[in-house]
């Protein structure tokens, strides 16, 4: 039995974009600015990044609506004549 093993190198399609990009912006050919002609290559970091902070908030508003609900629910039973 004969094994084959490929290895797949090479740029991403993000990756061309970007070097499609920066070439264009140092021929003169478009007149963005330097974020946006970067941006492929740190687009997909920032959108991770924005997707934990997101998370985060997200998950600390939890656990503040969860310790809250459960005071009020504490002082309702503590409170409460059986």
């Amino acid at each position: 039995m004969v094994e084959s093993k490929s290895t797949s190198g090479g740029t991403s399609i993000v990756g061309l974009l970007g070097v499609v990009f920066v070439t264009l912006k140092l021929c003169g050919v478009i007149d963005w600015s330097w974020w946006w002609v970067l941006a492929p290559f740190w687009g997909g970091i920032a959108l991770v990044l924005l997707i934990l902070v997101v998370g985060a908030i997200v998950f600390t508003l939890m656990v503040i609506y969860e310790n809250v609900s459960d005071r009020k629910r504490w002082w309702h039973d503590a409170n409460c004549d059986d």
